[in-house]
């Protein structure tokens, strides 16, 4: 996949939660329209005005407006409720491959905005640890009501014992999408009735695939699978590449571990025998046109302009769970906002992160963005809504974070790679048993790790002797 797709398909997953992030437009805010919100949000006591005598105005330095754009018209309803308690966002537009050195620019100016966007590259720990941003513990409580049900996936985001993420909502990084009709005429089972009876996993995923590409006729070609899936069935045994020991206080390499010796066969074998297709595309439509079973991406190619029509029959499951093992896993998607080091705004950003969260919080509102959705979406069913957006998200699933997406440039940032398939160190191990080298060949899970595991080793080196002398500075 290509890294201009890769990064488009990275910031969609994330930008298509209803409300918490619109998607970024050129044209700017559009306060001047004369458009009427169509859908009344109601105001809310559970949150206090802005103080007289405190700064009511957040820069916000991003990719993407949060206020109306001509594109996207329709108010949010974080921003209508922060509004209300006397608030205001003014948008600083960077782009999403140069955010960050626009950031360390303006924070070597001693000009700071104030809020920047969570992202799951590079924002934690290794900006974090570079001091772009701040503890949040003064402005957020985790045990009150507001934010207690989140706390649990906050402790993965400290330092120091000091919080730095406030998660705001939770959203598959990827679903699989199948087209119904095409289940039937193969005389396959429903995936979705095998994920409610616990039978959804990875041996029922494959033995699926395998069934309906044997099953083409002679001139007709089949797949089972496209898109991004890969870094999900290594993390579905609830293990990431790298994690945070702390007993030795430092994160470590999981290369070794042997359950990513089963992931990775099961996705050579799926590539080798001709069950995955490797070239990208953009939408769940698409992809049953070209034969092929399953369609693994962020909802945003299953949703808005993408989504079903009528007539169409599809569903939604999540990632096959790990067969040999009884917890179901996930890596997610966060939404969450960085208060950037340097911003003395507490109560206006104490303010922002309440009024972004209550919107998740309170049945209320969940059953606005959730009316919003179908008015946008008519061809989901419930059944697809409450996979991809409720259960993911509950604790039917336990979440893990990789952190080896916030390491450092060369094992994390796809932006900076300069390989063929423009894929830092980490995102390039989690898919390459399904790649092949300049000689047509397969590489394995072994090749793979003895090729990187010097530069891996060397890098969390560098990047533990830099969190340790963080820890000391901030004792």
């Amino acid at each position: 996949m290509k890294n201009s797709k890769r990064v488009i398909a990275g910031a969609m997953a994330l930008l298509s939660a209803v409300s918490v992030a619109s998607c970024g437009s050129s044209s700017g805010s559009d306060s001047s329209s004369s458009y009427v919100d169509k859908v009344k949000v109601a105001s809310t006591d559970d949150i206090a005005t802005i103080p007289d005598g405190s700064e009511k105005e957040l820069e916000w330095l991003s990719y993407f407006d949060i206020n109306p754009t001509k594109k996207e018209p329709e108010k949010r309803t974080d921003l209508t409720l922060f509004e209300e308690k006397g608030g205001k966002i003014k948008y600083s537009q960077t782009s999403s491959m140069n955010k960050y050195d626009k950031l360390a620019a303006r924070l070597m100016s001693n000009d700071p905005p104030d809020m920047f966007w969570y992202e799951q590259s590079m924002t934690f720990p290794a900006n974090c640890i570079k001091e772009m941003f701040q503890p949040i513990d003064d402005i957020v409580d985790f045990d009150s009501a507001m934010w207690s049900d989140v706390k649990n996936v906050a402790e993965q985001f400290t330092l120091n014992g000091k919080h730095f993420v406030a998660p705001i909502n939770f959203l598959p990084g990827s679903v699989i999408t199948y087209d119904k009709s095409m289940i039937d005429a193969a005389g396959l089972d429903d995936p979705y009735e095998l994920y409610q009876n616990g039978e959804w996993d990875w041996n029922a995923w494959y033995d699926m695939m395998s069934e309906y590409v044997e099953g083409a006729a002679a001139d007709e070609e089949r797949y089972g699978i496209n898109g991004w899936f890969a870094p999900f069935i290594f993390q579905s045994t609830g293990k990431t590449l790298i994690t945070y020991d702390a007993d030795k206080d430092e994160y470590v390499s999981n290369l070794n571990d042997a359950d990513f010796v089963r992931a990775s066969d099961m996705l050579y074998d799926i590539a080798k025998n001709g069950m995955y297709y490797p070239d990208w595309v953009g939408q769940a439509g698409d992809a049953f046109k070209k034969n092929i079973l399953f369609y693994a991406m962020g909802p945003w190619a299953s949703t808005g302009t993408h989504s079903p029509k009528d007539g169409d029959n599809w569903g939604v499951v999540p990632m096959p769970k790990d067969p040999n093992s009884d917890t179901l896993y996930t890596t997610i998607d966060m939404n969450a906002y960085m208060w950037v080091k340097g911003s003395t705004k507490n109560d206006a950003m104490k303010c922002w992160l309440e009024c972004a969260k209550i919107v998740y919080t309170q049945d209320t509102y969940k059953d606005i963005e959730k009316e919003k959705f179908f008015v946008n979406n008519p061809n989901w069913t419930e059944d697809m809504y409450n996979v991809a957006y409720v259960d993911l998200v509950t604790d039917k699933f336990t979440k893990i974070f990789d952190p080896g997406y916030g390491i450092s440039t060369t094992l994390s940032d796809n932006d900076a790679a300069t390989n063929d398939t423009k894929e830092a160190v980490i995102p390039y191990l989690y898919t390459s048993v399904m790649k092949t080298d300049e000689n047509g060949s397969q590489y394995t899970w072994t090749q793979l790790k003895e090729q990187y595991k010097g530069t891996v080793d060397s890098e969390l080196k560098t990047l533990n002797e830099q969190y340790h002398a963080y820890l000391e500075k901030n004792k």
